[in-house]
């Protein structure tokens, strides 16, 4: 009797429902009396404890504001939070382009993959106004030109292997390509949106010369992925010649 006892004490169940079930005829220890006591905890309405709060939520945000990482608190509309959340998205964005890449083996993903994580510092250093900010912080997150350097060599790289550029490429070229153009456009945004914030004194220029060789990356291995998979790119072609030819990449 106290071997069933003990085997019913597991599933956390009262004095009386245990002695419900040790009076059952149909018990059995091989998993019916089990679901006879999930049952009947259901039954008298047993409740299971309370999860913990997730720290996924602060509620410090629900009046419209937001912290940055000196602790400064701003609107979320604020030209900081623009920066960061077009970064933040860019970043996203890099997730489903190297997925396509992992997927067709083009060897592009642990670049990306490193990309996405000086994204995220990218980011601490724009949530840390160097105009309103301690020193160690402003150290902390520091950037200089070094990390624009190494993504220009991954430039040389990749564009070193590709045939000459002689039109205009419409985003196109497989599932690889086509998610490395969006990548480029909006690291465009994102440059847009910080070079304000760069020329304020509020964020490192290394950040926005990052940026700009960034879309320029995406661009090169764009082209790097189409041909490595075998696909062709879509070219623009002009179609009224009453305008003038806008096939200039910038």
């Amino acid at each position: 009797m106290s071997c069933k006892i003990q085997y019913f004490r597991r599933f956390h169940l009262t004095v009386n429902q245990t002695l419900l079930a040790l009076s059952t005829l149909n018990f059995h220890i091989n998993g019916k009396a089990f679901l006879f006591f999930a049952s009947q905890r259901r039954m008298v309405g047993c409740q299971s404890p309370k999860p913990k709060k997730s720290a996924i939520y602060t509620k410090t945000g629900d009046k419209g504001t937001s912290s940055l990482y000196n602790g400064e608190r701003r609107p979320k509309y604020d030209d900081t939070f623009h920066s960061l959340g077009t970064v933040d998205e860019l970043n996203s964005s890099i997730g489903i382009a190297n997925y396509y890449c992992k997927k067709a083996g083009n060897g592009l993903d642990e670049k990306l993959v490193e990309i996405q994580c000086k994204l995220i510092e990218i980011g601490s250093n724009i949530a840390t106004p160097r105009s309103s900010s301690n020193e160690s912080k402003i150290s902390y997150t520091s950037f200089d030109d070094e990390i624009v350097t190494t993504l220009e060599s991954w430039i040389d790289h990749y564009d070193s292997q590709l045939p000459p550029l002689k039109n205009f490429i419409l985003p196109s070229g497989g599932e690889s390509a086509v998610f490395l153009h969006q990548c480029r456009s909006i690291c465009r945004r994102a440059e847009r949106i910080t070079v304000p914030l760069v020329e304020a004194g509020i964020v490192d220029n290394a950040v926005g010369k990052y940026l700009n060789r960034l879309s320029d990356f995406f661009f090169v291995v764009a082209r790097y992925a189409a041909m490595f998979e075998n696909h062709t790119e879509n070219i623009y072609h002009q179609r009224r010649q009453d305008k003038p030819n806008f096939s200039v990449f910038w």
